[in-house]
């Protein structure tokens, strides 16, 4: 509970320093640049080395794709049934399968879970939502954006050239090899580590938005409930049909309810898919999560 209320009181900060005029538009991009090149590769090189490979850890590799294909369809029928246009479409497919697994997921974990838990939500994080956005979220911008088409190529060099994900082939490499960092740069990795939470909610913090206007009421709150409720619910009750418990299912089934993923929402409005319902899907979103990711922990 402690770690909760330290997470929402530097949620709060980033509210209160973007009303600071010493600071500038670009602190929030600055703050997540150094989460993806140093306090995310540290984790990723910390945790991922700690796993015990079993068959636990096909849990967080396969639940982020099912999420993925379960949600994609809810969001085309919901598309068919209402007539929406491809706009709200395309936002609402790349929004709703894809969470903040990462810059919200990890230290949502890291409160309610243990440091066991880590590696998995790493895993969900690089091998499901990463992936999922590279390879899923480039073809929706393909079909339903106006900007222009990604290539083959530049996908592939998006992906290897990604710090969180290169961090996370050493680390295995280091497990495959059987080499164990030595002590400081443990020591290193462990203090760079901690800065992952605050800097990750006051960045959060910083870039929340909420516009809402009536017309994006309906595909918001529509997309939002499979986002945070529908979703994470048939994950639990398939892992409780199967019999499945374990804390690598537990922590895959709590990162299938995170709000929808920052990245997403900015490569939906740099394409031009609904920019406003896409700033208050993810806004909204990560407000509501602080209601329902208690709620959800509680059933798992």
């Amino acid at each position: 509970m402690e770690n909760f209320i330290l997470t929402i009181a530097f949620l709060l900060i980033g509210m209160g320093l973007r009303r600071l005029p010493r600071f500038p538009k670009e602190t929030a991009q600055v703050l997540n640049l150094f989460v993806i090149h140093i306090s995310l590769p540290a984790l990723i090189l910390l945790k991922v080395p700690q796993l015990t490979f079993s068959r636990d850890i096909l849990a967080p590799v396969i639940m982020p794709w099912a999420m993925l294909a379960v949600s994609a369809a809810i969001i085309l029928l919901a598309a068919r049934l209402r007539n929406w246009g491809r706009e709200i479409t395309g936002a609402l497919l790349l929004l709703i399968p894809l969470g903040n697994t990462s810059f919200l997921g990890i230290p949502m974990v890291r409160a309610f879970f243990d440091e066991t838990a880590i590696p998995y939500a790493v895993l969900y994080d690089q091998l499901g939502s990463f992936l999922a956005l590279a390879t899923y979220g480039t073809v929706v911008l393909a079909l339903y954006g106006s900007g222009e088409k990604p290539r083959l190529a530049l996908i592939a060099k998006k992906v290897i050239t990604f710090p969180p994900f290169l961090a996370l082939i050493l680390a295995l490499a280091l497990i495959g090899c059987g080499i164990a960092l030595p002590a400081p740069v443990i020591a290193l990795f462990t203090s760079l580590t901690a800065t992952l939470v605050p800097v990750v909610m006051i960045a959060v913090g910083y870039q929340l938005t909420l516009r809402l206007r009536p017309e994006v009421l309906s595909p918001l709150l529509l997309g939002l409930s499979v986002k945070l409720i529908v979703a994470p619910l048939l994950a639990l009750l398939f892992c409780r049909l199967l019999g499945l418990s374990s804390l690598a299912v537990r922590v895959s089934i709590f990162e299938a309810g995170m709000p929808p993923m920052v990245s997403a929402g900015a490569l939906a409005i740099m394409a031009g898919l609904a920019p406003e319902l896409t700033a208050a899907m993810v806004g909204v979103g990560i407000l509501l999560s602080f209601l329902t990711l208690p709620l959800l922990f509680q059933l798992i």
